[in-house]
């Protein structure tokens, strides 16, 4: 190990030595105000905790943003300090870069490309993307992930850990314990880099027909387990497109729609980061999906739960809405427990239920979800509360992160239509034989 690595090292052992004291000061704050009875200000011990993670610009800082889109994973004032924390986090030097490199394609791997750019074009938890160009003149992507991130990563998860733990102590309406499990192994996997290669084949391959969404081409040969090649999109964000024509941000919700569904409802797959910072848009309304990492595989049966409980609401089938539930792995339901989730199942699925033209969101709150979420946390408290099935986290996840992107783009469209015509073939068989072609094809399987 060299002088800089040792640097980095002992710099990060000292900013989780940091955060372990901090999280733990907070912990025994929790601790007081529950055994003891003295008040605790939650705002301000949001706060605090923000501002310990926030140092760290690594995963646990991933995963902080993740949680603060879960309903009722956190508590609201935790949930709306976190959302505060910046993804981008410091780019490594081009020292630093030129090392890494070498490691993953070869003394000579400057050699293999015709120009490769010094500065990161985009730096985040896990690695930073460079800007190059192929020796045949096609722009790429190189995603350089930092190093010893596998240790780093199994140390956020230990702070994690104690951070819902501290929830727990707190409040015990919502067990996090499968949430932490299914935040776990999704995060671990982003770690590998020719599992995320794979991913992005199998998007190529499930969303070929789709001409409203581009998906980059992975370059094996300069691509390794800690190195990821693939074709440069080219794409603005679409926080740029707010103040388009109406026409053309109903047309990029459309679009953003067909890209997140077309897998989950035809191939058991979805995206589970609908973050800003993994897709851009085209001038033409064509969305770019550009980060494979957080892609989760569901058994067709739970898609079916998915689809079986839109049809129960719209058809007040109370039987259908517990078989539903079932399926996709709550358990000991009552019916108290049944009415909760309904509250915020027919929120979710409110667009879908209304065959007419409308808002993602009716009424002009830009906190997509926030009032509803609050009501259901509180009548789960009351009713001794529920332990949310792993599978339920990234299906929440993506709904809320899609819904805020359509509230953002102020888009109104007959989303009832587009879900019908989605779903109105659908057989459990036959997303089980698409799902396993395509993943046998992305050699998944």
């Amino acid at each position: 190990m060299d002088q800089s690595d040792e640097n980095r090292l002992t710099g990060r052992i000292r900013r989780y030595a940091k955060v372990s004291r901090d999280v733990g000061g907070l912990a025994a704050k929790l601790a007081s105000e529950r055994y003891l009875g003295i008040s605790l200000d939650r705002r301000r011990h949001a706060e605090e905790l923000r501002r310990a993670l926030g140092g760290l610009k690594g995963p646990l800082m991933k995963v902080a943003q993740l949680l603060s889109t879960i309903p009722d994973a956190l508590p609201s004032e935790y949930a709306a300090e976190l959302r505060q924390l910046q993804a981008n986090a410091p780019s490594m030097g081009w020292l630093f870069v030129k090392r890494r490199m070498s490691n993953e394609l070869g003394s000579s791997w400057l050699e293999k490309f015709d120009k490769f750019e010094r500065e990161a074009a985009r730096a985040a938890s896990l690695g930073q993307v460079h800007l190059a160009k192929s020796k045949d003149g096609q722009k790429l992507a190189c995603k350089l992930q930092y190093p010893d991130m596998a240790s780093t990563v199994e140390a956020d998860l230990k702070q994690l850990n104690l951070i819902f733990k501290i929830y727990r102590r707190y409040d015990s309406s919502i067990d996090p314990s499968e949430i932490y499990q299914e935040i776990s192994d999704r995060l671990r996997e982003e770690l590998d880099y020719e599992r995320e290669a794979a991913h992005i084949k199998l998007y190529r391959n499930i969303l070929r027909e789709e001409s409203g969404v581009e998906v980059p081409e992975v370059q094996e040969s300069l691509s390794t387990a800690r190195l990821l090649t693939m074709t440069w999109l080219e794409g603005r964000t679409l926080l740029d497109f707010g103040s388009a024509s109406v026409s053309h941000r109903n047309e990029l919700a459309h679009n953003m729609f067909r890209a997140w569904y077309v897998p989950f409802y035809y191939y058991g797959v979805i995206h589970g980061d609908p973050h800003l910072g993994n897709y851009t848009a085209r001038p033409d309304r064509r969305i770019n999906l550009l980060d494979f990492g957080c892609i989760r595989i569901f058994e067709p049966s739970f898609v079916k739960g998915v689809i079986d409980l839109y049809h129960s609401l719209l058809r007040h089938d109370d039987n259908l809405a517990v078989s539903a539930y079932e399926s996709w792995g709550f358990t000991d339901l009552s019916r108290e427990m049944i009415d909760v989730l309904n509250v915020w199942a027919n929120f979710v699925y409110a667009p879908l239920l209304e065959d007419r033209a409308r808002k993602i969101q009716d009424g002009e709150s830009s906190q997509y979800g926030v009032r509803v979420a609050s009501k259901v946390h509180a009548e789960l408290r009351r009713l001794g509360g529920i332990r949310p099935p792993r599978e339920f986290v990234l299906v929440d996840r993506a709904a809320i992160g899609l819904g805020s992107v359509f509230l953002h783009l102020n888009a109104k469209i007959n989303w009832h239509q587009l879900f019908e015509s989605l779903i109105e073939d659908f057989e459990v068989n036959k997303l089980a034989k698409r799902q396993k072609q395509a993943l046998k094809t992305a050699k998944l399987l």
